[in-house]
């Protein structure tokens, strides 16, 4: 009688899955988009049409550098980022100026990016810029589009 030294495989399912790898990668992901969307959010949270100029090599800031951004609506009023977005009138601006300059100190003041929509009077913006040096905020930056 013949003998055979054979196994049975036996066709079954696996009945634990290893989900360590994914579970990586879900936390990576997770992570990446925790760190994204508020720089996302903050850059599409004001609808302004900026003006355009073209394109030109940008230098990189400081990594220290804190930056508050002052949007100026073509309805002429301020919105300022660090307020929750609260339209400011041209009689407000400039206490709110004076606060952020004392909040933040002389050594530490911030860059002020202007965002400007294009079609704003240049006045709007000149006042914009009389109340920064009032309020010893010198460091400013001009927010455009590229011209594509």
């Amino acid at each position: 009688m013949a003998r055979t030294f054979r196994r049975h495989r036996q066709m079954h399912a696996l009945s634990e899955l290893n989900v360590t790898n994914l579970l990586d990668l879900a936390f990576v992901l997770l992570i990446i988009f925790m760190i994204a969307t508020p720089l996302i959010n903050q850059e599409q949270t004001l609808p302004v049409n900026l003006p355009v100029e073209s394109m030109s090599e940008q230098s990189q800031p400081d990594k220290d550098t804190k930056f508050v951004a002052v949007t100026v609506k073509a309805n002429g009023t301020y919105l300022i980022d660090s307020d929750g977005n609260r339209p400011l009138s041209p009689r407000e601006l400039p206490g709110r100026l004076q606060a952020i300059a004392a909040s933040a100190g002389a050594k530490n003041a911030p860059v002020i990016r202007i965002r400007a929509d294009a079609s704003v009077p240049y006045q709007n913006i000149i006042t914009l810029m009389d109340e920064l040096k009032k309020a010893r905020l010198g460091r400013v930056s001009f927010d455009t589009q590229v011209k594509t």
